[in-house]
């Protein structure tokens, strides 16, 4: 994923440092967004940039190894690292010894407490959450995750990037004590209630999911939208996962 974010930022006009655990993982990281699906091979056959933006992109976007050349310089880290919080923990306690203190660091974690990020950083109105959906490159979702200390003013970084980046930012206050933040909440809680119903025998799975589409207008139900975070959807699908 955190190739496909860095993806969309270079395509916006962002320099964009790229930092992974290997030369191996940066090469797929390469693949991705050069020949993958929702690269900038097949976005330009499809008319959707022009081959000298994507061009343009391809400058913009580096690759590196080493953490402190990626942060030098830099007025923004965007960490997508997996989700595991003790790696996450890691990271920004690294980040925040090696950081200027005026740089934001934002997480794109699905749901683990920004606030814990944020004291182990040292910088509580510097750090923010900024959770994207996968594929990154062709969602719109922007959720905007900020604390009772993060400042106005790096939450307004925040929403003016991902605007840049065609994104639909919303702003939401995390609960820390409730994981999923707002989006994950809400879809957590109608796939359990859509199991429960299967489970009591009061329809099917396919019946669940005809229903809440019929309904509701989602562009999968319960069912076919987990079954799609793991397939990868196409651009028409714009549900949330």
């Amino acid at each position: 994923m955190g190739a496909g974010i860095a993806q969309s930022l270079a395509t916006a006009g962002v320099n964009v440092q790229l930092v992974d655990v290997s030369s191996a993982q940066l090469d797929e990281a390469r693949r991705v967004v050069v020949e993958g699906r929702y690269g900038w091979e097949r976005a330009v056959a499809r008319n959707k940039i022009s081959a000298d933006d994507a061009a343009g992109a391809r400058d913009r976007l580096l690759f590196t190894t080493d953490l402190a050349e990626a942060v030098d310089g830099a007025s923004m880290v965007l960490e997508a690292v997996p989700e595991v919080l003790s790696t996450k923990l890691r990271l920004f306690r690294q980040l925040g010894s090696s950081t200027h203190p005026d740089v934001v660091l934002a997480s794109n974690t699905s749901g683990f407490p920004i606030v814990a990020l944020a004291e182990v950083a040292d910088r509580p109105q510097r750090v923010i959450g900024w959770h994207w959906a996968s594929p990154a490159q062709i969602r719109p979702f922007a959720e905007i995750v900020r604390t009772d200390q993060t400042a106005t003013d790096t939450v307004d970084a925040v929403v003016e990037l991902a605007t840049r980046c065609g994104k639909n930012p919303v702003v939401v206050t995390e609960n820390p004590l409730v994981w999923g933040f707002v989006a994950n909440r809400i879809f957590v809680a109608a796939v359990h209630e859509a199991h429960r119903v299967v489970e009591e025998g009061l329809a099917t799975r396919e019946q669940v999911d005809q229903l809440v589409r019929d309904a509701y207008g989602w562009p999968a139900g319960p069912f076919g939208v987990v079954a799609g975070a793991t397939e990868g959807w196409g651009d028409e699908r714009k549900g949330v996962v």
